[in-house]
């Protein structure tokens, strides 16, 4: 129904915000993700939304990007997952974040999340794998493309023994165009210093 407001950013409550619309004010509940890259109050916003109207109430939902807006909603279509769960998902990770931890099936990261227990993660895997990827592909083109070579760079460190901290470490360090096998021989050589 509204699936998009700009305005001047009248309130900042974390996780909510008022955009000043023409002089009618909405209230607009945003990832943490969002929330830290608006302008300061009395700045112009501009925020693509989602509508979701309860019984016991009709809540606005905003996101910067439309990749955010995607993910809410593939977030929101898995049984158990409600708005509140999908937005602590996004202020925890990024989108491309989420999409890396689907590919790998990465049920740890998600556990991490306030409110998201093993068994939760472990449905968010199963029901995300294969279309939240899909979505960031096409929008993301080589980007996804080094994404999947760290991924995979990544899941080889962890897999030698390496704690998910050191293997993120190792992959900051490495250039972002890299292959698979020079990308593990760099990460290896950089760790063990």
């Amino acid at each position: 129904m509204i699936g998009k407001l700009t305005g001047i950013l009248a309130e900042r409550n974390p996780p909510q915000v008022v955009v000043d619309c023409n002089g009618v004010g909405y209230e607009v509940d945003v990832p943490m993700s969002t929330f830290y890259n608006l302008p300061q109050t009395g700045g112009r916003v501009s925020l693509l939304t989602h509508f979701v109207v309860r019984e016991d109430a009709q809540i606005l939902y905003g996101f910067a990007t439309a990749e955010e807006r995607a993910a809410f909603r593939q977030l929101i279509k898995i049984s158990g997952v409600g708005p509140r769960m999908a937005l602590g998902v996004l202020s925890g990770l990024s989108v491309a974040e989420l999409a890396q931890v689907v590919t790998l099936q990465d049920a740890g990261r998600l556990v991490k999340i306030p409110g998201i227990g093993k068994k939760t993660a472990e449905r968010l895997l199963l029901e995300l794998k294969g279309k939240l990827g899909a979505d960031i592909a096409l929008q993301g083109g080589a980007a996804h493309a080094a994404s999947d070579a760290q991924g995979d760079i990544l899941q080889a460190l962890v897999a030698l023994g390496y704690s998910d901290k050191e293997a993120a470490i190792a992959l900051k360090a490495l250039p972002k165009d890299v292959e698979v096998s020079e990308g593990i021989k760099l990460a290896l050589r950089a760790l063990a210093k």
